[in-house]
């Protein structure tokens, strides 16, 4: 656009008297950050000096390292490198222009050159002014790697007046000394520091060491922290045991993980980590996950929720996304395109562990599949693509014993008479007479009792029409029903009748198995209704939820079933007959659900009458 006669043009004004209280109060959420932001430099200071060693431009044979020392007698906090060092020309030029910063022009001068360059970790050059948020003065004490260069050194005050002056320093690299404020003191403990530094810098690439003057400490002469962490190495290059440990040392959990994913993304997505299936130790354990969020080694954020699918909460782990801003916000991460990316990348790559254990090592997913089988389900129902992933590896427990997939369940019952459909127990206590039926005729039942089971189920017959589940309890199909047809018996059936409560059906059917005398059932459409509606009915005016279709299925092939029609075909032993018809019901519904007290007491005092009268 072109410019007006009359347009004016210039650059925006910084007035420090009222910039820096600005800075002391609000350029970090958390003040004990700017440990992390200092560290941080030095640890580009280094990075540039080992960048400018391997292009020949300068020489260097001795230990990188940053070091942080805390000495209470003068209230003094000192962080110190032997990197690139600065000039006073290049102090004047990066710490009194504000958010100007050094890290950038180094990184374009030396642009498309492969190196640790591309590890600096500071683009926008304000971390250092995090200083004063604790700090009532800042001095910088600085010798250049550059031949001939002077020492500097530089003292300002929170108020932003600064002053320069021939320095002393006489080895490469920088010094950083702040003293603390009055309001700040609580920086002047041991602990405190040492906690920050394992928080925010227990991976950064560079040694760090740790001291507090007069005080001897168990970090004293070594690393605080693990410069080359797991999650930047090959996976090739990692055993088990170096996974377990590190995951033992971040989350602090004595139990091993069930199992661990290594991410190595490239191009375009660029990320490393390391995502653990923790072990919960029992049902009523946190089900928060714990991801954290690094950038370029530096510690960012805690419990990233974005970066990983909801259905996977229960992941911990780390992540290094260079690609994300150190400073990245919350509604950074839920409007950003890359952090969407990440979440669809690690959705595949647990799903592609998943398959992996199944194609070589099919025991060990077995072993785990109960406790990530509820995160599975919640997932496929929520993430089409993780579904379709998932879909032909999805493990059944079966009541008998071991685990088998959808199509290997229907191939073995399919020789008993089973057609397209999966028998399952929502409780295998409490149905053990109808598993015993199943069992006696051969048939395995898969076992669905977790909490979002009977919703994954519907949702496994919408993908595929073709495949039935029916819970034990359900409708009696030819599985169980023998080809042979009793005449009706109609004694038998008024007798049943009046026995079973109001509104329950009976029907005589000649079962395969002589053993139960009688069986409830439930229809499985109304009663998946009728659980659907419970669970929903409160939000849903007007609508109320169905009562079970019940059933009472008389067999007659059992023996017990005999006497009671021999019994009830003549007048003088009805009543007897009777007697044990009503017992016969109360065992048939103590099989299908819990007594009720009532109820109990009626079947406590009917038995006792029976073993009297025997």
């Amino acid at each position: 656009m072109a410019k007006t006669k009359n347009e004016n043009t210039g650059g925006i004004r910084v007035d420090t008297e009222h910039i820096f209280p600005v800075i002391k109060r609000w350029l970090y959420s958390d003040k004990e950050i700017f440990l992390r932001e200092l560290v941080s430099n030095g640890c580009d200071a280094v990075t540039k000096m080992k960048r400018l060693v391997s292009l020949g431009e300068a020489s260097f044979d001795g230990e990188y390292r940053v070091d942080v020392v805390l000495d209470k007698t003068l209230g003094e906090i000192r962080v110190t490198d032997n990197g690139i060092g600065m000039t006073r020309d290049e102090i004047d030029r990066y710490i009194n222009n504000i958010a100007l910063s050094g890290a950038l022009e180094f990184i374009e001068k030396y642009e498309g050159e492969e190196g640790d360059a591309a590890g600096i970790i500071g683009h926008f050059g304000l971390g250092f002014y995090s200083a004063f948020m604790v700090a009532k003065t800042v001095e910088i004490h600085s010798l250049s790697y550059r031949p001939g260069a002077e020492s500097a050194s530089w003292t300002c005050t929170d108020a932003g007046e600064y002053s320069f002056s021939a320095g002393e320093r006489t080895e490469r690299g920088t010094e950083i000394v702040l003293h603390v404020s009055e309001e700040e003191k609580e920086y002047l403990d041991r602990e405190k520091l040492l906690g920050i530094l394992r928080k925010y810098c227990a991976f950064m690439p560079v040694p760090i060491y740790f001291s507090v003057l007069g005080e001897n400490g168990e970090e004293d002469g070594k690393p605080v922290n693990d410069p080359e962490p797991l999650w930047l190495k090959s996976p090739q290059d990692c055993k088990d045991e170096d996974y377990i440990a590190f995951y033992h040392k971040v989350f602090s959990d004595e139990n091993d993980p069930l199992f661990y994913i290594h991410i190595n993304a490239e191009f375009p997505l660029n990320f490393k980590g390391i995502l653990y299936f923790p072990k919960l130790r029992d049902e009523y354990a946190s089900l928060d996950g714990q991801v954290k969020l690094f950038y370029n080694q530096v510690f960012v954020a805690d419990n990233i929720k974005e970066v990983i699918p909801e259905y996977m909460m229960l992941l911990r782990g780390v992540l290094d996304c260079p690609e994300l801003p150190l400073n990245v916000s919350r509604s950074y991460l839920q409007n950003s395109g890359y952090v969407t990316k990440i979440s669809n990348h690690v959705t595949k790559k647990i799903a592609d562990k998943f398959n992996t254990l199944f194609q070589t090592d099919r025991e060990k997913l077995a072993a785990i599949w109960d406790d990530v089988k509820p995160f599975v389900e919640y997932g496929c129902t929520r993430d089409e693509k993780f579904f379709s992933r998932m879909k032909d590896i999805i493990l059944y427990k079966i009541h008998s014993g071991g685990y088998m997939t959808a199509p290997e369940l229907l191939e073995a019952n399919k020789d008993k008479g089973s057609d397209n459909t999966i028998y399952y127990t929502n409780d295998p206590q409490q149905q053990v007479g109808y598993l015993s039926l199943f069992q006696e005729q051969g048939i395995k039942v898969a076992v669905m009792d977790g909490v979002i089971d009977s919703r994954f189920l519907s949702f496994l017959e919408m993908q595929d029409h073709a495949v039935h589940y029916v819970r034990v309890d359900s409708e009696l199909d030819k599985v169980l029903v023998s080809d042979e047809v009793a005449e009706e018996d109609e004694a038998l059936l008024s007798l049943f009748k009046e026995v079973a409560p109001e509104g329950v059906t009976v029907k005589e059917e000649v079962l395969k198995s002589a053993k139960m005398p009688a069986v409830i059932t439930l229809s499985e459409e109304k009663r998946r209704l009728a659980e659907i509606l419970k669970q929903y009915g409160s939000s849903l005016p007007g609508v109320k939820a169905p009562e079970d279709e019940v059933t009472l299925v008389v067999n007659r092939s059992c023996p017990l079933i005999a006497r009671i029609s021999a019994l009830a075909a003549k007048e003088e032993s009805r009543e007897k007959a009777l007697s044990l018809a009503k017992q016969v019901y109360r065992i048939a519904l103590i099989a299908q659900r819990s007594f009720t007290k009532e109820e109990l007491q009626e079947f406590i005092d009917a038995s006792i009458d029976l073993l009297y009268n025997a």
